[in-house]
């Protein structure tokens, strides 16, 4: 056997072993994450979840500090990528209305340095 076969078959070795191991036997979990890590999806929903909160409660403060959960963006922008998800995943259009009216009350929204411990 030449030593470069040997060599190619203890790399490739290695490498299958490596994956086997980080794959199957001891795969990354991940535990604890921020919410801006979420798939677009569960974005959209938890927007959607603060639209429905922000309907029934009316405290823009409140859901404009739920959104900023799910980034730096300004509230409005990220209620707007949900909107975006949610119309090209076919929400319905009730939701998609609660969406549009949280949008609409939060693009002319500035955060206020008042009490925060609501």
């Amino acid at each position: 056997m030449s030593r470069w076969f040997q060599i190619f078959l203890i790399a490739t070795l290695g490498i299958a072993l490596g994956l086997l191991y980080g794959w199957v036997i001891a795969p990354v979990e991940y535990i604890d994450t921020t919410p801006d890590t979420l798939h677009p999806q569960y974005r959209a929903d938890y927007a959607l979840m603060v639209a429905e909160s922000y309907q029934s409660d009316e405290n823009l403060d409140l859901a404009a500090r739920r959104l900023a959960l799910l980034g730096s963006a300004h509230p409005a922008e990220i209620a707007a990528e949900a909107l975006d998800y949610a119309q090209s995943n076919d929400f319905p259009t009730t939701d998609l209305e609660k969406l549009e009216n949280l949008i609409r009350d939060l693009t002319p929204w500035q955060p206020t340095l008042g009490d925060s411990t609501q």
